[in-house]
């Protein structure tokens, strides 16, 4: 999976198709968490994904640059599954569409945090980006006339700050490491950390239904086994932040999957808030004007 640089419409082709996958999710797991809860869910996923990763990739473990790979890959872990603890119990207190508008943040958030990591003083635009998204944060979360914000709305905040951290660690080890060894290390650690908890975190319940099926088999082969093996391949060859950018669709494709199967439309504040959202996100990627 490395060796010469890929075309760059392969890459970038690669990180909109995986969006498209985890925007879809949204609503599956929304579904799902009806039935399992959610610690219980995620470790789930990611035994299941651990699984057909170890299988795929059993060679790469006799290969070189194994404890390089095994200790980023774990770390990387460690973020990426917080940040689905974080957003899977956050959908159990917000709507699919707004989860993924909120989560839609970590892409202004790794613009800053690459600026504290690498030293980097953040540039103007990149300040007015991260401000113009969280004023659309405020109005997607605080209701009209209230300072009262959700628990779902804020634990799934947290959540862009944890995958913020992923992309920036992924980013910085995706030319270093084995990449099969890395992704399994990854979400081996996610299905350890959730078996050492799941069952002492929460009251635990579990009822097999075909839309928890099809949401584990969906998440964990799809979104998170293929997923995540294909963002740390193409962040060999794209930064965190334009890796982030792409990721900036995934609130899109969630919002219209959740309009076509649950029916779930944005209120005019709702919408305002998200188009703040977007145009905070793009404002910091795209750079549209610069001042003199």
């Amino acid at each position: 999976m490395s060796g010469q640089r890929p075309p760059g419409w392969l890459v970038d082709g690669s990180l909109v198709f995986m969006t498209f996958i985890w925007g879809v999710t949204f609503i599956m797991v929304k579904r799902a968490l009806a039935d399992a809860s959610t610690l219980l869910f995620l470790t789930l996923r990611f035994a299941m994904a651990a699984a057909v990763l170890a299988v795929i990739f059993r060679r790469d473990f006799r290969a070189g640059k194994i404890g390089l790979s095994v200790l980023s890959g774990a770390l990387a872990g460690l973020c990426l599954f917080g940040g689905y603890v974080f957003q899977t119990a956050g959908l159990r207190y917000t709507t699919a569409s707004k989860a993924a508008f909120l989560t839609g943040f970590t892409t202004p958030m790794v613009a800053v945090l690459s600026a504290v990591v690498y030293r980097r003083a953040p540039q103007f635009l990149e300040v007015l980006g991260v401000a113009t998204a969280f004023g659309g944060m405020a109005l997607m979360t605080v209701p009209s006339g209230s300072l009262h914000i959700s628990a779902g709305d804020l634990l799934v905040s947290a959540c862009a700050v944890a995958y913020a951290f992923h992309i920036l660690l992924t980013g910085r080890y995706a030319n270093q490491v084995n990449i099969g060894v890395f992704i399994a290390a990854e979400i081996a650690t996610g299905a350890a950390v959730g078996a050492a908890s799941f069952w002492w975190v929460e009251p635990v319940h579990l009822h097999w239904s075909l839309p928890l099926l099809a949401a584990l088999a969906v998440t964990s082969i799809l979104a998170t086994a293929l997923g995540f093996t294909i963002q740390t391949w193409a962040q060999r060859w794209s930064s965190p932040t334009r890796t982030a950018l792409f990721f900036t669709l995934e609130p899109v494709f969630a919002w219209i999957t959740s309009y076509l199967f649950a029916g779930e439309v944005l209120s005019g504040r709702g919408m305002a808030g998200a188009a703040l959202i977007l145009g905070g996100v793009l404002m910091v990627e795209l750079k549209p004007f610069r001042l003199a």
